[in-house]
């Protein structure tokens, strides 16, 4: 039994005396120790090492202490496993040297064993749990085959992906194809950290603004649909799309257990789009976490009001920035706690 399971009830829908808090990027960048390896160690080998991914995983947890952690990898595993070549250049982020264009490039494309490919992750996860002695639950992660899609096409990260979208409306065929052999393997991938003690999981879905609300539906829902229905039996799934509020409608009658809100979507409209019944996650802007401490913390406090604390995660809107000072990220999780006393 998880000893803090707030988390865990409010994926359900329970009465809680305050709603559960983490952060999305938390073991990351602007953590001293995180540093420290990051110095030592590139980035696929932090993600390749089930000790490294491991003790990155639960530095937040010493540090700051929210309610949950999650997993240190990246959504860009995936891709990886499937024979498509990423490459991670410093202050350029992925890059993917020969983008896939055409259909005889999709055909070279491979839903993997992944116990072969990924099993580095599942390491990661029971070395992981092992550490978490159970404190607090761990979150497993992936990206929306639409985001990995973007990054697979376009071969790098973009403001707009019109050469993803472009591909899809030229070729729609070879995209579809490309579409589903990532959803496919992303459900064999999360049905494993599953089974190796995850005890939720999230689908972020980063680029999914990019798309009109009818394409979205084509090129987005459709397929992380197809993930919360293999997943949802076995497990609470959160849906993670970054400026999809159109789809919050769509979303909420889906077997997901929780939806993410990024902050340019008021508490209000997310709950009215949503329905009102599903659990919903987030939605403080990232760079709010500059703002003075008493700021944080009055602010904090007034988007739970506005949320309410049931039916309801505390999260920021995206990732944590790396520039946030750690006692400014604390303050976030403090002011959580201490909501309602």
């Amino acid at each position: 039994m998880i000893k803090n399971d707030l988390f865990l009830k409010a994926l359900k829908g329970e009465t809680v005396q305050r709603p559960p808090v983490w952060m999305m990027r938390q073991a990351g960048r602007y953590l001293p120790e995180f540093r420290a390896l990051r110095d030592k160690y590139d980035f696929f080998t932090r993600c390749e090492t089930p000790e490294l991914a491991a003790e990155i995983t639960v530095q937040p947890i010493r540090r700051i202490a929210p309610d949950a952690a999650i997993l240190f990898s990246d959504i860009l595993v995936v891709p990886r496993a499937m024979g498509i070549h990423v490459e991670l250049k410093d202050n350029l982020g992925p890059i993917i040297p020969n983008p896939i264009r055409t259909m005889e490039q999709v055909n070279q494309v491979y839903v993997p064993d992944v116990n072969e490919t990924l099993g580095y992750v599942f390491d990661a996860v029971k070395l992981t749990k092992e550490m978490l002695n159970d404190e607090v639950p761990l979150i497993g992660f992936a990206g929306s085959p639409w985001t990995i899609f973007c990054y697979a096409v376009e071969g790098k990260g973009s403001k707009s992906f019109d050469t993803a979208k472009g591909f899809c409306f030229s070729n729609p065929v070879a995209a579809h194809t490309l579409l589903q052999k990532i959803t496919d393997t992303t459900i064999l991938y999360l049905k494993e950290k599953v089974k190796s003690g995850v005890n939720a999981v999230q689908i972020f879905d980063s680029w999914g603004g990019m798309l009109s609300p009818t394409d979205y539906q084509e090129f987005s829902w459709k397929y992380i649909n197809q993930i919360v229905e293999a997943l949802a039996e076995i497990t609470p799934v959160i849906v993670f799309g970054k400026g999809c509020w159109f789809a919050l409608n769509e979303m909420g009658k889906s077997k997901a257990s929780a939806l993410g809100v990024d902050w340019t979507c008021s508490a209000r409209n997310a709950r009215y789009l949503s329905g009102g019944n599903v659990t919903l996650q987030g939605n403080f802007d990232p760079s709010r976490l500059l703002s003075p401490i008493p700021t944080i913390k009055k602010m904090v406090h007034e988007m739970i009001d506005e949320f309410g604390k049931d039916k309801y995660v505390v999260n920021l809107g995206h990732g944590i920035l790396p520039n946030i000072p750690v006692d400014h990220a604390k303050a976030f999780i403090d002011a959580v706690k201490e909501y309602g006393n």
